[in-house]
């Protein structure tokens, strides 16, 4: 591993009786001699220092063949699965009462039938004729009341508003008609006998029907409001709402109850009159 310095007891005494004898002459070179050993020998303890601080690599173990390492992986999978099987988990089973599973049974039979689904058309115009028929079979101390004068007023109000710029785009479609039937079913009432009260009613229904369904956020009054119902109007208006609020906001989140509503007004067509063009 490493060199070996040797020095013989007689070449130790050699050089100890040398120096002893020559110390005055040869001063100098004693110290230089002192001094290559112990630099010799500096060297010789940092060079097996070096050596012995190196690191020794452990033998790599010998590898298993692949066969082998498979065999071992489906033991480990077979003991767990035996394993497995012989420790069950117990699991509650629920029991369900005769009646209620019977109960069940009957409600998934139901329910795997879809009900029918029911399309009602109709046009604007058609509705509108439909409104007025309504009008005039329930007023029907109004004698010479007809449809199309109710309807001449519904159009009338919708056009003054179109052209004074209250509203971009017309009132009257299918569903505002559906609405201001509903509102007309509950406060037009047969005990009227005046064409100018009837048609004050008629608008007070037609400013709440432009108030809660209209496009704009607010409406003018004067095409609304007439000498007739001017003293009344604001009563009128504020009992429609107390009864009618909720209903209102059912026409607008039920489809059914709106179905219904819609086949009502269609139903109060005269079907003895012909059809009115819009």
């Amino acid at each position: 591993m490493g060199t070996v310095l040797s020095i013989s007891p007689a070449t130790k005494k050699a050089i100890e009786a040398e120096v002893a004898g020559c110390a005055p002459k040869n001063d100098k070179s004693l110290k230089r001699h002192s001094m290559f050993v112990s630099l010799s020998w500096k060297k010789l303890v940092a060079n097996s220092a070096k050596k012995s601080a190196k690191k020794v690599t452990p033998n790599p173990l010998p590898s298993l063949p692949s066969s082998h390492v498979e065999h071992l992986n489906s033991e480990n999978v077979r003991k767990t699965e035996e394993r497995k099987l012989k420790a069950p988990i117990p699991v509650p089973v629920p029991t369900v009462p005769t009646r209620l599973s019977s109960v069940q049974k009957q409600s998934s039979s139901v329910s795997l039938v879809s009900p029918r689904r029911i399309v009602i058309q109709a046009s604007t115009g058609e509705l509108l004729r439909c409104l007025g028929d309504f009008m005039c079979r329930r007023c029907y101390k109004l004698k010479e009341l007809n449809s199309g004068e109710v309807i001449l007023w519904f159009r009338n109000i919708d056009r003054t508003l179109l052209l004074q710029g209250w509203q971009d785009q017309g009132f009257i479609t299918p569903a505002n008609v559906v609405f201001v039937y509903l509102l007309c079913e509950d406060t037009i009432e047969e005990s009227i006998d005046n064409p100018a009260e009837l048609q004050g009613t008629f608008q007070t229904c037609l400013y709440l029907a432009y108030s809660y369904m209209g496009n704009e956020i607010s409406y003018p009054l004067k095409p609304f409001m007439i000498e007739a119902n001017k003293e009344v109007f604001w009563e009128t208006s504020l009992a429609i709402i107390s009864r009618m609020s909720a209903k209102m906001l059912q026409l607008n989140a039920d489809p059914h109850f709106f179905t219904e509503v819609f086949q009502d007004l269609k139903n109060q067509r005269d079907t003895s009159e012909s059809n009115l063009d819009r």
